[in-house]
């Protein structure tokens, strides 16, 4: 036993201990680079905004008008916020339930030959550029929607209610609805592809003992394999209201681009994105400083939305 114990201690050092330290200053290393590049992008354009921000205060973020007339400067966000926090609820609204259809299909009920093509034209959906997307929408998703949809219920809304206001708006194909929905076209694919991937890490044995104790698939869906996941499913779906809030060039297409609120669902808007989009190559100025400080409200709006999530996430691990 001691001469077994005497060749333990005895032992060379294992292999790569050497590279160890310089492998924890490269992980330390990437992480400090990246909160100093998120540092210095929330400085960029703190300093780049500053100018808007100390003429108009407030009244910047809670003012509607946006006039780059050289000679009465005038810019209000308020409207390209509501914008973008409105399509991009209505495009989740539209889009989780969908995606968590499809996703679960995949994972229990579609037939063993079709799952892999089904679940490969999904992802590649999910690869899509937005530019393709919004040459769509604009083309072929806006005739349609004008003539189909904004037209007949515009002229089915009862003079005087509550839905002659909500479907407010001209029937071009352009406007909030119609942006909201090429947005949930958009992030569906990348939040079905997301919730599938969650789906299949339930272990088989956890599925087969709902099973067995006489549980039907929507049993186990509802009671079992989504509470097992129900973490990585909130994370997909904050992905996806990421990448709405965010969106450029498709929303920029359909939206309509008017800086005032939209009176209805029909009515044109915009979003800080595709003001941004619009204006910025040939902003100057104040006007290219109201701009700048649109990102800088944009970041902060993502921020606070990442920032519930985590909260949300955590409270369910007290649960």
């Amino acid at each position: 036993m001691s001469i077994e114990l005497n060749a333990v201690r005895r032992r060379s050092t294992p292999h790569g201990f050497a590279f160890e330290p310089i492998f924890e200053g490269l992980c330390f290393g990437a992480a400090t680079m990246l909160l100093i590049a998120l540092g210095g992008v929330l400085v960029a354009l703190t300093i780049g905004g500053w100018p808007a921000f100390s003429k108009f205060g407030l009244d910047f973020i809670t003012g509607v008008t946006w006039d780059p007339n050289p000679e009465h400067e005038v810019y209000g966000a308020a409207g390209p916020i509501v914008g973008t926090l409105l399509t991009s609820a209505l495009a989740l609204l539209m889009a989780l339930p969908v995606a968590g259809g499809v996703a679960f299909f995949l994972v229990e009920l579609c037939p063993t030959f079709l799952r892999r093509p089904i679940g490969t034209a999904v992802e590649l959906l999910a690869g899509i550029p937005s530019i393709v997307y919004g040459m769509w929408g604009l083309f072929v998703f806006a005739p349609f929607f004008a003539s189909h949809v904004e037209t007949p219920l515009m002229s089915a809304a009862p003079a005087g209610s509550i839905w002659e206001t909500v479907f407010s708006g001209i029937p071009n194909g352009s406007g909030i609805l119609a942006a909201s929905i090429i947005l949930a076209i958009m992030i569906l694919p990348f939040m079905a592809a997301t919730l599938r991937e969650l789906l299949s890490t339930v272990p088989a044995q956890v599925r087969e003992s709902a099973y067995g104790l006489g549980a039907t698939t929507g049993e186990v869906v509802m009671k079992v394999t989504l509470p097992y996941v129900q973490r990585g499913a909130i994370g997909a779906v904050m992905l996806g209201l990421g990448r709405a809030l965010g969106e450029t060039m498709a929303v920029t297409f359909i939206i309509g681009n008017s800086h005032g609120f939209p009176k209805g669902m029909f009515d044109s808007g915009s979003t800080i994105a595709s003001t941004i989009a619009n204006e910025f190559n040939e902003a100057s100025g104040l006007q290219s400083s109201s701009l700048i400080a649109l990102g800088l409200l944009l970041f902060v709006i993502t921020f606070i939305v990442l920032a519930l999530a985590r909260l949300l996430l955590r409270n369910q691990v007290k649960a």
